[in-house]
């Protein structure tokens, strides 16, 4: 029934069509930034998302078990790989989906032949980096929502492990593109990786905050019990609406640490040449967005939807506005952010974060780890020793 519904109402006449007409139905934010970057890292960076949404969307429908979402992301990520077939794969999950998944997203798996088309035509590097960043978001995804619950995630450093599965590496799929793009900035490729991963965490560490109450209403939380039981607060007894200053002292600590981890981001956006200005504005203005969010929490800190802190449509415009006057000049760009940032808290990170030489070893969560099938729900302590 959906396969025949599907057909008969998308019709692209070719896959570049339906990709560029399927992005702002699932992204209005990536459908707003990618048209700022270079002609030839558009289309592989827009089909890099939408791989990305369609294992974030398996992931997330609640009509599938545990085991299921493990079943489907392996056979997902093998049919991008070319080793399954990706038109019987779609065929067969898409009508599986429950009315909790939209129907653009549902669309979009029904239409992985038509996104693949696109995917084949990329370089060698290009392809190796969403197939590497597709394995680990599913089996770091799955990992972690097998065991997630209310009662939010053990430790910060937990809630770092899940922001490099699922925003983290997408940093370092990006940054590999970028060296393709721009060889002259391989010598620098160990310091861009290491911020790419920082800024993936700011941006995701926004949006679990901007999300925690709609996060809750599905039965998860992605908040660190350790930060708030420090300030006193069980996260498995939070309600929306009912938060006292003990909450907001530990909201204020998340928020600080999320600007650190932006101020990354600028360092990032900003070792890229003035040039390639579209660039940056792809990456200013996803900072710039979400430090106007972090600034809304900040302000609003009872709460109770995401909606209620969206940032308007003025600021999104003056935000363009501003960094289109200013990100071809370094010191500019750090001016805006400062005075964006100005009344923001900032929370000192911890010591591997700042040091962007760091060897990968010091990362537990990075891909050898979950390319190998080794990383589950570990003490900490197991993690560190991998």
């Amino acid at each position: 029934m959906f396969e025949a519904k599907q057909a008969a109402a998308i019709t692209p006449s070719n896959a570049s069509a339906y990709q560029e007409a399927i992005l702002p139905k699932v992204s209005r934010t990536f459908a707003l930034t990618i048209p700022q970057l270079p002609p030839a890292l558009r289309d592989v960076v827009a089909n890099a998302y939408l791989l990305c949404r369609i294992a974030d969307t398996i992931e997330d429908e609640p009509a599938f078990s545990p085991d299921e979402k493990g079943v489907y992301e392996k056979a997902f990520v093998d049919a991008v790989m070319g080793v399954a077939d990706a038109r019987r794969f779609a065929a067969e999950l898409a009508p599986r989906f429950s009315n909790a998944t939209s129907e653009s997203e549902r669309d979009l798996l029904f239409q992985l032949p038509l996104v693949l088309e696109i995917t084949r035509t990329f370089n060698a590097t290009q392809h190796a980096a969403i197939v590497d960043c597709l394995k680990v978001m599913s089996q770091g995804m799955h990992d972690f929502q097998r065991v997630v619950g209310l009662q939010g995630l053990d430790t910060l450093r937990d809630m770092d492990r899940y922001c490099y599965c699922v925003a983290g590496v997408v940093g370092e799929m990006l940054t590999r593109m970028l060296i393709d793009f721009e060889p002259e900035m391989a010598s620098q490729r160990a310091t861009l990786m290491h911020l790419a991963i920082s800024f993936g965490q700011g941006l995701q560490m926004t949006n679990i905050l901007k999300d925690q109450w709609e996060d809750r209403s599905h039965g998860v939380c992605w908040l660190p019990q350790d930060v708030f039981a420090r300030h006193g607060v069980k996260l498995a007894d939070l309600h929306p609406g009912k938060q006292d200053a003990r909450y907001a002292a530990a909201m204020i600590e998340l928020i600080g640490v999320a600007h650190a981890h932006l101020c990354h981001a600028v360092e990032y956006t900003l070792i890229v040449p003035a040039r390639h200005a579209g660039f940056r504005r792809f990456c200013l203005w996803s900072i710039g967005l979400a430090v106007l969010t972090l600034r809304n929490l900040q302000d609003r800190l009872d709460f109770s939807s995401g909606a209620q802190i969206k940032v308007s449509r003025a600021a999104v415009a003056q935000t363009i506005s501003l960094t289109r006057l200013t990100d071809k000049y370094d010191p500019a760009v750090r001016w805006l952010f400062a005075a964006a940032a100005r009344k923001l808290p900032l929370t000192t990170l911890a010591s591997e974060w700042d040091n962007a030489k760091v060897s990968p070893q010091v990362w537990p969560w990075r891909r050898a780890s979950y390319l190998n099938g080794m990383v589950s729900r570990r003490d900490p302590k197991d993690a560190r020793s991998l």
